[in-house]
């Protein structure tokens, strides 16, 4: 497969974020690009709004003409989530198209690039929108795909003039394995995708295969304490590690730290965004763009000018009367970083949350994590379990969660019943946490807690 030859692409699952970013990618290089969702949402609309064909019917007289046979100059995309009793799924298959995984053609889109990949259980996306943002601040200008959407650019991919690419790397269904990058970061190796790996050690033996296919002469950062024999490490106040974060506070609401290598010290950083997992992933960030050449004044300017990434610890409200945050967290581990760094920012004030688990198998798989972590709010409304691409499985649910937890202020609600108790209770701090569709009670619970 030439790239340089490529004039129409069609994306099956086109509004996942790892699949629209690509489908902007090749529209912003002048192909024709369209492609099939099972749902509109908000980031369909966008790419409907930039000129990006998208159908939500999974009916094969609806694909465009001009995708009816083979071509070398056509390529068809599909994500592993898509079903594989997908209509048009089938119809490409059938008709003899070569179909191409979204990470497949990430590797081939890299491959003749400098490429700072970003791995790990959770910490990926805020980590790799980091390494972009403080690149494209300090004048490296680097191309970006991105797993979520950047809030300094409003887009989940970036266009670089750049020999420079940052690539976040999913390991789920171990899509990871087709980068060869220059510099690898790894944030962690929590046991997740279970349903993919079958138990920890397999999706270990993965990220060891990742760090191992990073080019010769090139770099491995990952967080210290994780199994990986190579590379530099990075910790919190942790002065064995090869890079760590020191002299970590919180002023004015703002979080601030002392970053610390054996070549450097950056003291008195200010961060843009919240949370002392923020300050680790900054560490990690840090490290990787030092490989580049950039000075210690451009890394600070950049942390303190960098929003974050879109329902990633986002603050909704800011108010004297209200504070909500919401954040994309759905494993155990995530939601207890999340959780803590509320709580150190504001010690004094009863916590709300709003939890949908996703994915039954995790459910099952993590529950007495997620009842040990969600015990640590003061009051928590759980959603029902969001299934994403499974279905049911007997005996898992969000009551499953509730018996185990120790927390006693807890209760099962649907999504109005939640807006309604938010409306009637007017929370001082709310938080919203899931990776399902919670995202659409954030602007209803905004204009609630807005107006109140």
């Amino acid at each position: 497969m030439e790239l340089s030859n490529i004039q129409r692409v069609y994306l099956i699952g086109i509004g996942g974020i790892g699949m629209s970013g690509l489908a902007r990618y090749f529209h912003h290089l002048g192909c024709i690009v369209c492609g099939y969702d099972k749902t509109s949402t908000d980031l369909t609309n966008d790419l409907h709004n930039e000129g990006i064909q998208t159908i939500f019917d999974d009916r094969v007289d609806w694909i465009p003409m001009s995708f009816q046979k083979p071509c070398s100059d056509t390529l068809i995309i599909y994500t592993p989530a898509v079903p594989k009793d997908s209509a048009i799924f089938n119809y490409f298959k059938n008709k003899g198209f070569e179909l191409f995984k979204r990470s497949q053609v990430l590797g081939l889109i890299s491959k003749s690039s400098f490429t700072i990949a970003v791995a790990g259980t959770h910490g990926k996306t805020t980590t790799s929108s980091m390494v972009a943002h403080i690149l494209k601040d300090s004048g490296n200008d680097p191309s970006a795909f991105l797993g979520g959407i950047a809030s300094n650019y409003q887009s989940n991919v970036l266009y670089g003039k750049s020999n420079v690419m940052v690539v976040e790397a999913d390991e789920y269904d171990r899509s990871f394995l087709t980068l060869y990058p220059d510099v690898a970061i790894i944030t962690s190796m929590d046991a997740d995708h279970l349903d993919i790996y079958g138990d920890h050690e397999h999706l270990t033996e993965s990220f060891k295969l990742f760090a191992s296919q990073i080019k010769s002469g090139g770099t491995l950062v990952h967080k210290k304490g994780l199994p990986l024999d190579t590379g530099y490490t990075y910790a919190l106040n942790d002065s064995s590690a090869d890079a760590h974060a020191a002299n970590i506070h919180i002023t004015d609401g703002d979080f601030y730290f002392d970053f610390i290598n054996a070549d450097l010290s950056i003291p008195n950083i200010k961060m843009g965004i919240a949370g002392t997992h923020n300050v680790e992933n900054a560490v990690a960030a840090i490290e990787a763009v030092l490989r580049l050449d950039v000075s210690a004044d451009a890394i600070k300017s950049a942390l303190a000018s960098f929003r974050g990434v879109k329902r990633r610890f986002e603050y909704i409200v800011k108010t004297p009367q209200h504070i909500y945050i919401d954040d994309y967290a759905h494993h155990p581990e995530e939601l207890r970083a999340c959780i803590s760094s509320i709580k150190k920012l504001y010690p004094g004030k009863k916590l709300t949350t709003i939890f949908q688990p996703h994915l039954y198998t995790r459910t099952r798989d993590f529950a007495d994590g997620f009842a040990e972590v969600l015990s640590m709010v003061d009051e928590l409304i759980m959603l029902d379990i969001y299934p994403a691409r499974e279905l049911p499985i007997e005996g898992v649910n969000s009551d499953m969660l509730l018996n185990r937890m120790t927390l006693q202020n807890k209760r099962k609600l649907n999504k109005q019943e939640a807006l309604d108790a938010v409306k009637n209770e007017k929370p001082e701090l709310l938080l919203t946490v899931g990776a399902g569709d919670i995202d659409t009670l954030v602007h209803p619970l905004k204009e609630i807690l807005s107006n109140g």
